[in-house]
């Protein structure tokens, strides 16, 4: 046999995987465990039907982490492995009128996709290290969202401890404030305390002894404050902030480690990027390891496209509806963009120019940021198929 094509549904426990011939003929189905002998099992089945496996191409759908073992598996053995949006599966099962739905008819429609789609399909390196820093890139994010919600606990905490702190010190996260909560997490332990033990609460511990804020006036605010008398909330308070120190800590050795890992396979890359004020290693890290091999989008739409800030509009006859993006695309980068577009309108010119256009045309904040995002996606792709950095033009 010359080709085969191989659609896999995967699944955490048992998976299905139907081959095709070139001309859409059925060459096996199988069933096989998602471990070392399933694996196995299906390797020996698409031998038996291709002996050469580099002229096997095999896809399955992005469900996660399942799919990660199998494909690495698979491109080990040099088979042309290639990771399916499912959105793009379920759209295309739509255009049969069964509406049948089994591990089986799955696992054919993927192959059916698969071999009409194989010329166009963008390829997904088998490339461990590249995963490595998606899982970085992905575990930075998860860290940040647990961290503003903790941050957000704290505050809502602290309305009932010592409303007052926050006007006090506006900066209330601050390595200096959170060991000072740790000690008084409430106006009533402050009151209690020796204004010496206040004032070397408030110290700085990096040596250079900067205090944070009057002590005198703290003082007088906890003597002056509102705040309920809760032991509990005193007692979870310092639990909390030493939790926060540990996701902030552990949010630092993972930017530094996903800046390392994306430095070790795309210097130049990141580079081009950071070009732009207000992006960091960290930030251009994130989004190069989303986005892959950026050669792999015919053009700048195809990214936007892949980010989910494509306009999605309802229209018919006279009827048109409100543009929405779409969010399609890739979530994780879609919100490292987001945050890109926010720094760079604080801190370039040229797009913080760009933004107040649109803030003045009429569009809201939002718009405003979107349709920004989208200029700054167009300029970073063109930046890199033309290994050029960011240059002000007079």
């Amino acid at each position: 046999m010359s080709a085969c094509y191989v659609g896999i549904d995967v699944s955490k426990d048992t998976s299905t995987a139907q081959c095709l011939s070139p001309e859409g003929e059925k060459l096996f189905f199988i069933e096989f465990s998602m471990n070392a002998e399933g694996f196995s099992k299906l390797l020996s089945a698409i031998l038996a039907h291709c002996k050469n496996l580099s002229k096997v191409t095999a896809a399955m759908e992005s469900t996660g982490c399942y799919h990660s073992n199998l494909f690495c598996f698979l491109a080990s053995e040099k088979v042309n492995c290639f990771v399916i949006n499912p959105l793009l599966i379920a759209n295309f099962s739509k255009l049969s009128l069964r509406k049948t739905e089994t591990d089986k008819k799955d696992a054919l429609t993927i192959a059916q996709f698969l071999l009409l789609h194989k010329d166009s399909l963008s390829k997904a390196a088998p490339v461990q290290d590249l995963q490595d820093i998606k899982d970085l890139a992905k575990e930075k994010e998860s860290l940040t969202c647990l961290i503003a919600g903790l941050k957000n606990d704290i505050k809502r905490m602290l309305q009932i401890t010592f409303p007052e702190l926050e006007s006090f010190c506006k900066k209330l996260f601050t390595e200096t404030m959170r060991d000072f909560l740790k000690q008084f997490p409430s106006a009533r332990m402050v009151r209690a305390a020796k204004r010496n033990d206040i004032v070397k609460a408030l110290t700085h511990a990096d040596g250079r002894k900067r205090v944070i804020g009057d002590p005198d006036e703290l003082i007088g605010l906890a003597k002056k404050s509102v705040a309920s008398g809760s032991a509990a909330k005193e007692l979870i308070l310092p639990e909390k902030i030493a939790t926060l120190d540990h996701l902030i800590n552990q949010k630092e050795r993972i930017s530094e480690a996903l800046v390392e890992a994306c430095q070790a396979l795309m210097i130049d890359d990141i580079k081009i990027i950071t070009s732009i004020g207000g992006i960091t290693d960290t930030t251009a890290s994130s989004f190069l390891a989303e986005i892959g091999d950026y050669k792999a989008f015919p053009s700048y739409k195809h990214l936007i496209a892949f980010v989910g800030i494509d306009p999605s509009v309802r229209q018919s006859g006279k009827f048109e509806g409100k543009s929405r993006i779409s969010k399609r695309g890739n979530r994780h980068l879609r919100h490292i963009v987001y945050l890109m577009t926010s720094c760079v309108v604080r801190q370039d010119n040229i797009f913080r120019a760009y933004y107040q256009r649109r803030r003045a045309e009429g569009l809201p904040f939002k718009k405003a940021i979107l349709a920004t995002a989208h200029k700054l996606v167009r300029i970073i792709f063109s930046m890199l198929q033309t290994k050029k950095t960011f240059e002000v033009r007079g």
